[in-house]
């Protein structure tokens, strides 16, 4: 299942408050600015920046 696009369209970095891509096939949400990937669990976005993965 993939997030809703209500939930796309208001989930901000909670680094830098930037946009979000949504990458679907490998279920995580990138912030190009921060350069920081969050993993979705379960179709639940893991939104803290210690959880994030830098890349």
């Amino acid at each position: 299942m993939s997030l809703s696009p209500e939930l796309l369209s208001i989930l901000v970095c909670p680094a830098c408050k930037g946009d979000l891509v949504y990458d679907e096939p490998g279920q995580r949400l990138i912030c190009n600015a921060c350069r920081l990937r969050y993993r979705i669990v379960d179709d639940i976005p893991v939104m803290l920046v210690e959880e994030a993965e830098k890349f």
